[in-house]
């Protein structure tokens, strides 16, 4: 052949991209259809007889004789005179099969031909990988930091291919150096132009709910089914589990004694504190058992505005809403109800008077830190031990005698 570096070329890109001969062959054919397409009009009276093993390629040209008064259609048709200068005894009617050399398709051509061959090979790759990590949507998978960036860390994998971190799928505490390997979920893949941006994450759900499979025996065997998962990532985790089998205790098959079990994925999501819940179809005892490790005295439900009061003693509400309001809030989001938390046995007295009525004297961030352990009328902050509010919340003494002065005051006018 009379391009040799485009043929040996055949082989480069099947050994380096591992590309089948069936699927080269027919990047080959398409590149080459191409390219005559713009040569001569049409493609459509043209033999392709591609070898990429041996890097042998044949173009044979078919035409139909014609008188030569006759010729309308260049590339379809051959004068009688032309035919009989390739073969004496050619008639009109008859079909004309000549070969075509790559150098008669022009210089220029030829160039062409191998960077819309290079274009196809990265265009299969590129959809290859697509399909690839479209199938692993939803599956934990390991790749090496590349590089760190502000907004992203750059993972790659053993392939060599490019996986992206960004900042609002990391957790907070996560703190990656080039080289370590990092665990999430392939959590979405988008076509940028042609090339795939493949988005790990190790923020959602599914990545904690991935980890119990993994880690624990039962639930990947599907003997225990983790019903739901909800995380304020890097800070608390609550986890629904249910067994069919009743000689299976799901909460305890997680944990583990001791906790030897979860260990390894509470160190994997930076200490993130998971509580492990059995899930009942009983609403009540759901949310019960969702707003541990507060003891529910009762819970009363609204099941058409999807709304629960939930009454707990007054030591138990510091409990149930949590620090910064993080377990009531992961307990509302696992049940799908909206709790709210009633201090049980406490009737507000005629002269206590609710917290949000002093928004006008108490800065509302004071009053937030308040309510963040139970505490919203007047007298349930006034009777509190005040070393114990500096205690409970992030507010200092001089703030707090502060606010008790003012409740104080109004309480007594």
């Amino acid at each position: 052949m009379e391009n040799i570096a485009l043929i040996d070329s055949f082989s480069e890109f099947k050994d380096d991209k591992l590309i089948d001969r069936v699927t080269l062959m027919a990047i080959l054919e398409d590149v080459f259809r191409n390219a005559l397409k713009k040569k001569y009009g049409s493609d459509d009276n043209f033999d392709i007889i591609i070898n990429p093993d041996k890097g042998d390629m044949e173009i044979w040209r078919n035409r139909v004789v014609v008188a030569d008064e006759d010729l309308d259609l260049e590339n379809e048709e051959i004068t009688l005179t032309e035919a009989r200068k390739i073969e004496p005894d050619f008639e009109i009617g008859e079909e004309v099969s000549e070969e075509v050399k790559l150098i008669d398709l022009g210089r220029r051509a030829i160039l062409a031909l191998r960077q819309n061959l290079i274009s196809k090979i990265h265009e299969h790759d590129n959809t290859n990988l697509y399909k690839q990590f479209k199938d692993l949507i939803g599956d934990i998978y390991t790749a090496e930091v590349h590089h760190v960036r502000p907004k992203m860390v750059v993972l790659m994998d053993d392939d060599g291919n490019e996986i992206i971190l960004p900042k609002e799928k990391q957790i907070p505490n996560d703190f990656f150096k080039k080289g370590e390997n990092v665990r999430g979920i392939i959590e979405s893949v988008e076509l940028k132009g042609n090339k795939p941006q493949i988005i790990m994450s190790r923020t959602a759900p599914s990545f904690l709910e991935k980890l119990f499979e993994q880690e624990i025996p039962e639930v990947f065997d599907g003997l225990i089914t983790i019903k739901k998962v909800v995380r304020i990532p890097g800070e608390k985790a609550k986890v629904a589990v249910d067994s069919y089998d009743d000689r299976i205790d799901p909460v305890g098959a997680c944990v583990g004694m001791k906790g030897s079990r979860i260990h390894g994925i509470v160190r994997e999501l930076g200490n993130e504190n998971i509580d492990v819940i059995n899930y009942t179809q009983n609403t009540q005892l759901f949310i019960t058992r969702a707003l541990s490790p507060a003891k529910v005295s009762t819970v009363k439900i609204d099941e058409e505005n999807k709304k629960a009061e939930v009454f707990l003693k007054i030591e138990e509400v510091s409990k149930a809403i949590g620090r910064n309001g993080q377990n009531i809030k992961l307990a509302s989001q696992l049940t799908g109800y909206e709790l709210d938390v009633i201090r049980e046995g406490i009737v507000q007295e005629e002269d206590d008077v609710e917290l949000r009525e002093f928004s006008d004297e108490i800065e509302e961030w004071i009053i937030e830190e308040f309510e963040k352990i139970g505490l919203d009328t007047a007298r349930s902050i006034i009777d509190k031990d005040v070393a114990d509010l500096v205690r409970r919340t992030d507010l200092e003494e001089e703030t707090i005698l502060e606010v008790i002065n003012i409740l104080q005051q109004e309480l007594d006018s």
